[in-house]
């Protein structure tokens, strides 16, 4: 019998779910299934569950038919597992690398009912806390059963069912099952704890609870919150049912229930202002309801005064203790932001004196109404006009001619716009006019932190690249390629997003998890690519005749991308020793990254046919000259596959790299063509024939249609319909 059967239900966790299933897949232990719902998620969520499947046949997806909610999706997956122990985990969440072995061992040493494993809280801005266990159990029980009259601090425990392995015949024999609604766990939790002969404790961290920015229930006001006082009532009606065995627990389970209330109650984002009052009225209702005769054990402190409140219905003195209370944690916060703002302020020099300047004449354009017609673009930092921004200005010129384009670049670049382009230099009053009075802002990255998101105006982010690297609040696992980053201040920018454009469902997914806000996803391919994807040979030919490339001759297209962890590091790349294998006919062209701009060698041919390529700005135009495309992390292998030619992966620090910076799929199993992991494989690739090799060919169509399908040379209409018509796509 397989030992853990796991059930991830999935319902809109499509930027999490793949970390979820690899955490589980990749322990140690593979005496395991995995039974993930797609409980009818309107994201690729299903799509994911059954790609995991098609590699991995522990994965077993179910996809149903209309929303059920997390605990009948739950039960379903129970109705389906064959596994001794069942162990349910949302599918946001993951497990922490290796602790399946400990678990399984815990298991065949005690045999329980119910093993609760430690957790921990992973907070979206990286920041985790501990779980109770320390409090509940100073000295752990170890390897022994007990049942919960004989301890039943063990309720102190989070009641949630995924911190928790249950025996499945257990769970099948006592008809223990999820009831619909929010707050299912407590209906589920609480009977399982005191219908269990044999509970055990591991005190190891083995699940990360994730505690996301946005979409969790926690952070979702309404009034489904009031469900939770449905669940403890049938937690309470199982009790009556079970008088006189549980009688004795009674007590305990009531202080659970009303510290669970008032959890409920304090979270500001839950429950509005409106609702507060008729919620304590019900809360004060259930405390008359189900108080225990002989009394309960009501905390000490602020808690005790607030169960005395409730239990005196006195709303009104609740009320104000709580917002007295918030006051002075507000009041301590703006002193402490005071005093940090004080030492810089008097340290300002003549030249931010001028930017203060320019700042407060912003804001006083912000005053000012918004110009209908006016749409700012902006890519890389400045850099000029490229990338999606300027596919789009192309097509919005054609498709939406009311529109006016005006683009930010720095003072070094304005001669490399094309004619006719309208521009503001960057640091200007009339960058500043612009960004202040424009209807629509859109960019590649992200606008400077002043920028105000003002009420009717649109920010539309492009991004720059399909993501191999780990990016955005996921680079907080990745300390060392994330030195200097602010991500509060990231999470400012974010959150002025209106839409965020993705090539692919992939991208989307990825996106959503590194970059958490209310924006909108518009998934219709790269802009930047429709130039690819409708290139003809005439326009090829015609691109490869400007750079001086002959018909005939065989070009190699060189693009490594930045590594921010290791700022000087290069590749290990000899272009006399590529275009030796090359052969007479072999052409090398060498492209630095975009950041290494400000110390790029002058472009042109130089010998032995290796051609630097570096300050050619339109990528595009080198895309479409190459034969073959050699790269390593980049964004590039994404767009260049728009054109289906080959691809080499030269990786020789991939085992550092995804340590260090953090990768979001194993590059190396899932390549776009040939892989080369030092130099002289690299050559051998090209020496072999590898290239072109059939399982090159293949790797690079599995790619294609995972990464590449939106690519259809309409990307940029769609964005401009949906953005600057608000026409549906």
């Amino acid at each position: 019998m397989t030992l853990f059967s796991f059930v991830v239900p999935a319902y809109r966790v499509q930027g999490y779910l793949r970390e979820c299933l690899d955490s589980i897949l990749e322990q140690p232990d593979a005496d395991l299934e995995v039974i993930g719902i797609d409980d009818a998620s309107p994201d690729e969520s299903g799509e994911i569950l059954v790609e995991y499947a098609a590699r991995d046949p522990r994965v077993h997806p179910v996809r149903l038919a209309e929303n059920v909610g997390l605990g009948p999706a739950r039960n379903i997956g129970l109705d389906r597992a064959v596994g001794e122990y069942v162990w349910f985990v949302d599918g946001d969440d993951w497990l922490v690398p290796g602790c399946l072995p400990h678990v399984a061992d815990r298991l065949l040493a005690t045999r329980p009912d119910v093993l609760i494993v430690d957790h921990v809280r992973a907070h979206w801005n990286n920041v985790g806390t501990r779980s109770a266990m320390r409090e509940v159990f100073p000295e752990p029980p170890g390897e022994v059963t007990f049942r919960l009259r004989e301890r039943p601090e063990t309720m102190r425990l989070l009641h949630t069912a995924w911190n928790r392995v249950v025996r499945r015949e257990f769970l099948l024999d006592r008809g223990l099952r999820f009831e619909p609604g929010w707050y299912e766990d407590v209906s589920f939790t609480y009977p399982v704890l005191m219908a269990a002969d044999r509970l055990g404790v591991l005190d190891r961290v083995c699940l990360n609870y994730r505690q996301r920015r946005t979409g969790a229930i926690t952070r979702t006001r309404g009034d489904r919150h009031f469900e939770v006082f449905a669940q403890w009532h049938r937690v309470f009606r199982l009790m009556d049912r079970c008088e006189p065995e549980v009688a004795a627990l009674r007590p305990a389970v009531f202080e659970r229930m009303i510290w669970h209330y008032l959890t409920v109650l304090g979270n500001g984002e839950r429950i509005a202002p409106e609702l507060r009052p008729p919620f304590f009225a019900q809360i004060h209702a259930d405390y008359v309801r189900y108080l225990p005769p002989g009394g309960y054990p009501a905390p000490p402190g602020v808690e005790g005064l607030k169960h005395r409140l409730v239990a005196a219905g006195r709303w009104r003195t609740f009320s104000a203790l709580r917002d007295a209370h918030q006051a002075a944690d507000t009041a301590r916060k703006t002193a402490r932001r005071v005093t940090r703002r004080v030492l810089p302020v008097a340290r300002r020099t003549a030249r931010k004196a001028r930017n203060a300047a320019l700042r407060e004449y912003y804001r006083g354009e912000l005053h000012r109404p918004l110009d209908p017609t006016l749409a700012v673009y902006a890519a890389y930092w400045y850099r000029g006009y490229a990338c999606n921004p300027a596919a789009i200005y192309a097509a919005a010129r054609r498709l939406a001619p009311h529109v006016r384009g005006v683009w930010v670049v720095r003072r070094d670049r304005v001669g490399n716009l094309p004619p006719g382009v309208e521009y503001v230099v960057a640091g200007t009053r009339d960058y500043y006019r612009a960004l202040a009075r424009a209807h629509w802002l859109v960019n590649n990255v992200n606008f400077p932190d002043f920028v105000r998101k003002r009420p009717g105006s649109v920010h539309l982010q492009t991004h720059h690249g399909t993501p191999v690297k780990v990016m955005g609040l996921d680079q907080q696992r990745y300390p060392v390629g994330a030195m200097g980053m602010n991500f509060a201040r990231l999470l400012h920018r974010v959150d002025r997003w209106d839409f965020s454009v993705t090539a692919n469902s992939f991208s989307t997914q990825m996106w959503e998890r590194a970059y958490p806000a209310g924006y909108s996803a518009l998934e219709v391919g790269y802009p930047r690519n429709d130039r690819l994807a409708l290139a003809t040979p005439e326009e090829c030919r015609r691109v490869r005749a400007g750079l001086g490339i002959g018909p005939d001759e065989f070009v190699v297209l060189y693009a490594p991308t930045h590594r921010e962890h290791l700022p000087g590091w290069r590749p290990p790349f000899d272009p006399d020793r590529m275009r030796d294998v090359l052969g007479p006919a072999g052409r090398l062209m060498m492209r630095s990254h975009y950041f290494h701009d400000r110390d790029r060698r002058p472009g042109g041919p130089s010998a032995d046919g290796v051609l630097d390529v570096s300050t050619c700005d339109r990528v595009e135009d080198l895309y479409l000259a190459a034969d073959v495309l050699v790269t390593d992390y980049s964004s590039a292998m994404f767009d260049y596959a728009v054109l289906d030619r080959p691809i080499v992966v030269y990786a020789p620090d991939w085992d550092a790299y995804r340590v260090a910076r953090g990768v979001y799929f194993d590059l190396i199993a899932e390549p776009p063509g040939a892989v080369a992991l030092d130099f002289p494989g690299l050559l051998d690739v090209f020496s072999s024939g590898a290239v072109r090799a059939a399982e090159a060919e293949q790797a690079r169509q599995r790619f294609r249609a995972r990464f590449c399908a939106l690519d259809d040379g309409h990307a940029a209409e769609r964005v401009v319909r949906r953005v600057f018509l608000d026409e549906p796509v």
